[in-house]
């Protein structure tokens, strides 16, 4: 997690670059390419540089380091579907850059989570940062992670679901779980889920989401259709 002792040294001083290290950048300008991990350096609201190799000059110029490991670096105008109005990080174009969180920083709970923030991480328009550890800068810290939501156990989908070739059986728990058995494999999924009037989604024990539609009395799911017995 950045450090807001970081945001104030950023925020307080205009006269050092600043340097987005780590990231895989996407320069969307084809012909200086993208880089697995690579550097982009910015001066006031321009970008200097990009590209790897850069922090190896940090100490000599003085720079700003900005760790983005785990992140992409993209321009924050980035338009996929027209390269023709997209923003670039080409050197000399506007400092609008989004740093996109593709890995939870270190001390992220293990496992699945709910709602445990965005994945903007830094935005940095004309060079100012202006999102900072997935928060608008100058927003306080966060005092914990976002609670994941209750499980509703009121509804009227609870029960033993199988699909029409008595292959998949899916037992939906009161407590917000579900057990899932698969020809002879009792349990071969297990997990959450939650209700949302005729949507239901599922959050395995495994790590994947997957969800499912009650439709006429059935409940439509990954390609079974389940009558409850």
């Amino acid at each position: 997690m950045r450090t807001p002792e970081l945001l104030k040294v950023i925020n307080n001083d205009d006269v050092r670059p600043l340097l987005l290290t780590g990231g895989t950048v996407i320069s969307m300008n084809t012909m200086l390419g993208d880089w697995e991990r690579a550097d982009v350096l910015i001066g006031g609201p321009a970008i200097v540089g990009v590209g790897p190799g850069l922090l190896t000059a940090a100490e000599d110029d003085g720079m700003i380091i900005i760790d983005c490991a785990g992140c992409l670096v993209l321009p924050s105008r980035a338009d996929f579907a027209d390269a023709g109005t997209t923003g670039t990080l080409t050197p000399g174009d506007r400092a609008d850059i989004a740093v996109i969180r593709i890995a939870d920083p270190e001390g992220a709970p293990g496992g699945p989570a709910i709602a445990r923030g965005g994945h903007l991480d830094v935005l940095l328009q004309d060079g100012r940062v202006t999102v900072w550890d997935g928060r608008p800068a100058g927003e306080p810290p966060a005092v914990s992670a976002a609670a994941a939501p209750e499980a509703g156990v009121d509804h009227s989908y609870l029960g033993l679901w199988v699909d029409e070739n008595d292959f998949v059986r899916q037992r939906l728990l009161p407590d917000g779980r579900y057990d899932e058995a698969r020809g002879d494999r009792p349990s071969a999924y297990q997990g959450r889920y939650w209700i949302n009037e005729t949507r239901i989604d599922y959050l395995d024990d495994l790590g994947f989401w997957a969800y499912g539609e009650f439709r006429d009395g059935e409940l439509h799911h990954a390609g079974y259709r389940f009558t409850r017995h």
